[in-house]
């Protein structure tokens, strides 16, 4: 084959490509919307009604059954002082209360929740007026970047209502061990549970350090 047939050759190759794909354009993108539409239709018509009490607040709501109650509180109700840190159940951060008992709210799927009560962090004080624990977070000094803080504070609650903080510190310690503080504030949180489960006095924890300085170690 001449160097002009194989030119003629590859152009007319060319050619059939360009009007295969033009051709079949229209009908692709056809195709895409009423995919589109059909998905879009289908997740309306799987959505779910459920009743829910948030913080005393009775709600009416229309969720995809996936919808975790993590996601619900943060994205459909703002209430964005439940965290998202592991989305796996193992760092406490999303803690919250369904009926009084402490739950892990991204493993909770907010379907099977339909005539339950939910408390986050907001809704443990009263107005302007702190929940003890919170007091006793302020001060211990119980945080460092805050982040953990409203998940160790549910958690704290919780674990004095269930009496695992009846004279044990090692039993405190274990049932609020699901809670990671990657700032490493452990000591402190554990003050401020013993200070409101009455097992310590409210005092700061730091006023029991002893200051040495590095002459009097030296000498």
């Amino acid at each position: 084959m001449d160097f002009d047939s194989e030119l003629k050759r590859r152009g007319f190759l060319k050619n059939v490509a360009v009007a295969t794909a033009a051709s079949s354009l229209p009908g692709t993108l056809a195709a895409g919307q009423d995919s589109n539409v059909t998905t879009s239709a289908t997740t309306e018509q799987s959505k779910i009604g459920v009743s829910i009490s948030i913080n005393a607040q009775p709600r009416q709501l229309e969720i995809d059954p996936r919808t975790t109650l993590l996601d619900l509180l943060r994205e459909n109700e703002g209430l964005t002082g439940t965290k998202k840190g592991c989305d796996h159940g193992a760092c406490g951060a999303c803690t919250v209360h369904i009926d009084g008992k402490r739950v892990l709210s991204c493993l909770t799927l907010a379907a099977t929740l339909d005539g339950k009560s939910v408390t986050t962090i907001e809704g443990v004080s009263s107005g302007e007026t702190l929940h003890p624990m919170q007091e006793a977070f302020l001060r211990c000094d119980a945080y460092q970047c805050g982040y953990c803080t409203p998940g160790q504070i549910m958690s704290a609650i919780a674990c004095i209502d269930e009496g695992h903080t009846n004279g044990d510190v090692e039993e405190a310690r274990e049932w609020m061990s699901g809670n990671l503080c990657r700032c490493s504030a452990y000591p402190n949180i554990l003050a401020a549970v013993r200070q409101v489960a009455g097992e310590t006095p409210p005092a700061d924890p730091a006023e029991l350090a002893t200051v040495i300085s590095l002459r009097e170690t030296l000498s």
